[in-house]
Formats: structure tokens, C-alpha cells, sequence
């Protein structure tokens, strides 16, 4: 085992993808550490989706290497995806807009007992614990019982996220969480991106907008036209730089 992948924990190695004739990513490398938040940035067409859909078991790939804490894996479902510990927080959010929210923490993965039945009462007990302890919600008008139509983007994106770190998610990909989002429901989100690395867990940022990314993000990683055009730790460049970058790159075709 090589002894730097192990202290990983995701590292995908010259992944490949073509849908027909189109080769979508063309041999990426990309990492991911324990407790860290990464930014993937790109335009549309940059290869984000489907990188990110081959490690959550959408899709397969047609070449390359997974690596899950050091072990080669194969990841051939949603389903084997969420048993590693990797969840997904969508723009949607896959929410049910009509649901109480602790209708919602734990739709499709119920709480049961010994005999089947839904523990409903341990499931309210938990959404209270997860609102209050590792979503942070102080104010009485949110509560297990509130309804998710209600609340607003920035708060479902902490609902989705807190459901995630309930069934131990190690790491929590973020597709566009401040998509339509206005000023102050994006600071709420991006609180919520924080309170990941807070819990200890990991996460991949995806976004197009750097301006949103680079607050919260540790380390950036740059796609373009299926190649990694750019890699860079935060400390090591500002946000200024890194848009000057992006707009060469788009102008270039390189971000040297």
C-alpha cells in the first residue's frame, strides 16, 4: 500500500469517463484528506458532475483507481457509496417540502425496534439533538415539528447537512449548496459547510463561484474540459489570485 494514499481518505487515481464519443474526464487525479473541505471549481462541462457521480456510485468509470482510507475499492452503487460513509447534499436538497423535519432526518432510514415497528419518539429525540447540538438552531420557532416549506435555503441546506453527519457521513459532497440562495441564506449555509470540519468530517464544495468557495474551503482543485488544470492549499494563494487565475485560464486554456 502506498503509504501517503493511506493517510488519505478518498483518493481517486487517473479516473477516465466518455459518454459515447465525448471522453468527459480524461485520467484525474484527485484527493481527499480527513477533515478537510475541498473546493472543486469549474464551468459547466468541466467534468465536476460526473467525477463526483462516479464516486457516489452513478456512475462507473472506464478507467483508473479508487481508493477509500488507503484500500482499493469499487463502488458499483448509491447504496455501497453511503455504507463507505459518503453522502451527497444536492442543489434540491432532496427535501420533502411538506414533511416535519424530523419526518424528513430520517425518511427512507428509519429509527425501528426489535420487532420492525418505528421508534417515532427516539426519532423526534435525535432531530431535536441534531437541530440544537450539531446544526446549532437556538431559536424556539425552529423546531422537530416545523415544517421544511417554511424554512429558508439556507436552513434546509442545514437540514440535508445535519442528516448527513447523523448517519456518520465521513464525507459530505456539497453540489452548488448556495445555488438561488440569497446574501443571508448563503452565510447560513456556508456556517453549516464550516460546522462540517467542525464534527471532525470531510467535504467537497462544488461550485463554479469562487467567491463562495474560497471562505470555507482548506485546499481548491480546478477542472477544466476533464483534466485538473489547477490545484492549489488556500494559504498558498488568495482570493484575488485565484480569480485571476480562473479568468486566464478561461481565456488560455491554462492558469500559468
Amino acid at each position: 500500500m502506498n503509504s501517503a494514499r493511506s493517510k488519505l481518505l478518498v483518493s481517486m487515481s487517473k479516473i477516465k469517463k466518455s459518454f459515447g464519443k465525448v471522453e468527459v474526464l480524461k485520467g484525474v487525479d484527485f484527493d481527499i484528506r480527513s477533515n478537510e473541505i475541498v473546493g472543486l471549481i469549474g464551468d459547466n462541462g468541466a467534468g465536476k458532475s460526473t467525477l463526483i457521480k462516479i464516486l457516489t456510485g452513478v456512475h462507473r468509470p472506464d478507467g483508473g483507481e479508487i481508493y477509500y482510507k488507503g484500500e482499493r475499492i469499487t463502488i458499483h452503487s448509491v447504496d455501497r457509496s453511503r455504507e463507505l460513509g459518503i453522502e451527497t447534499v444536492y442543489q434540491e436538497r432532496a427535501l420533502s417540502e411538506q414533511q416535519t423535519l424530523w419526518r424528513n432526518i430520517f425518511m427512507g432510514r428509519e429509527l425501528t425496534g426489535r420487532l420492525g415497528f418505528i421508534r417515532i419518539k427516539k426519532q423526534r429525540e435525535e432531530t431535536d439533538r441534531i437541530l440544537r447540538d450539531q446544526m446549532g438552531f437556538t431559536s424556539e420557532a425552529i423546531s422537530t415539528d416545523s415544517i421544511v416549506q417554511f424554512l429558508s435555503g439556507g436552513e434546509k441546506q442545514g437540514v440535508a447537512i445535519g442528516r448527513a453527519l447523523f448517519f456518520n457521513a465521513e464525507l459530505i459532497i456539497l453540489d452548488e449548496p448556495t445555488m438561488g440562495l440569497s446574501i443571508a441564506e448563503t452565510k447560513k449555509a456556508l456556517d453549516f459547510v464550516r460546522n462540517i470540519k467542525e464534527q471532525g468530517k470531510s467535504a467537497i464544495f462544488i461550485s463554479h463561484n469562487i467567491y463562495y468557495v474560497y471562505p470555507v474551503a482548506d485546499r481548491f482543485v480546478i477542472l477544466d474540459r476533464g483534466n485538473v488544470a489547477g490545484e492549489f492549499n488556500k494559504k498558498d494563494i488568495s482570493q484575488d489570485e485565484l480569480v485571476e487565475r480562473m479568468v486566464l485560464l478561461a481565456k488560455t486554456g491554462s492558469m500559468k
